[in-house]
């Protein structure tokens, strides 16, 4: 099979745009993928500089088989265009990795994204590919891949089967939950993913992300995980659009190419606990979390 495409979101971000555009061409199979570029539009007067700059980023000569520039004209807002984005590539693909302009990869992420979209392109309970990995404790004695219900937006894939279930309707997505589905969705209420629901539905929010997480959870979809990274998110640096200053989710990349994955297509037991526990203590103890507020409210 041939590389999958890959579509990058990019707004106003030049120096990640360039960094990330960085690391994507040293991976192996770069040379050999498509790479679908959807530059948003600036939304006010302030963020015309920057997008500008941003579009002369990905103009350069990038090392990819063939370079597609969507500049859009008017803002669409990172929901819209991802949504978009997504449903347009995937639907002529049929597979796609998916990346914004926040995240820093492996050298061996287009090769476990392909590796992992053709090994179970055919397991419709698979909905998602993340080449994000937790930083976990303990993360040794996991597998170098296994199963977890969340769909991550930090660097994915997926095929035009799975995306087919997306649902842009958070009402009759999620209306008829359960308290037990609502409990599970929001790993025994460890992380706040029903409260993004709830924050979606009151217009607090506008996340593609929670949408999709919500239609592969209904769907009884799972997502492959590594063990090991094979992407960063550099944009927890306070300066994106949707973002804030935070370290909790820094990880070292995988530095070795991803050679084992689960046969047995379920929810690795193991794997949930540490996630799980993970949710419960990333904030850490009082004083840390009051420490992060502070910081926060000073650099506002």
């Amino acid at each position: 099979m041939s590389a999958a495409p890959i579509i990058l979101f990019v707004y106003n971000r030049p120096d990640h745009t360039l960094q990330t555009l960085q690391a994507l061409e040293k991976n192996a199979l770069a040379a050999s993928s498509e790479l679908f570029i959807y530059s948003d539009a600036p939304k006010n007067q302030q963020s015309k500089v920057a997008v500008e700059q941003v579009r002369e980023v990905i103009k350069s000569d990038w090392k990819f088989k063939k370079v597609h520039l969507i500049l859009r004209d008017t803002n669409c807002g990172l929901a819209a265009n991802v949504i978009d984005g997504v449903s347009a590539i995937v639907k002529k693909y049929g597979r796609i990795i998916v990346l914004e302009d926040d995240l820093t990869t492996s050298p061996f992420a287009l090769t476990y994204f392909n590796d992992a979209l053709e090994r179970y392109q055919h397991e419709d309970r698979v909905m998602q590919i993340s080449g994000y990995g937790y930083p976990l404790k303990d993360l040794a004695l996991l597998p170098e891949t296994f199963f977890f219900r969340v769909a991550n937006s930090w660097g994915w894939a997926t095929w035009d089967r799975a995306w087919n279930h997306f649902n842009a309707d958070i009402n009759s997505l999620t209306d008829d939950f359960t308290t037990e589905q609502i409990h599970q969705f929001s790993i025994e209420g460890k992380e706040n993913f029903w409260k993004q629901v709830q924050e979606f539905k009151s217009g607090k929010i506008n996340s593609w992300a929670i949408r999709w997480y919500a239609s592969v959870f209904k769907n009884n979809g799972l997502v492959l995980y590594p063990r090991n990274s094979l992407t960063q998110n550099i944009g927890n640096d306070g300066s994106g659009t949707h973002t804030a200053a935070e370290s909790t989710y820094q990880v070292v990349l995988a530095t070795e190419k991803i050679t084992q994955f689960p046969a047995d297509i379920r929810e690795h037991a193991q794997a949930y606990e540490a996630i799980k526990y993970f949710y419960a203590h990333r904030k850490g103890s009082l004083l840390n979390r009051a420490i992060r507020f502070a910081k926060k409210k000073f650099n506002a």
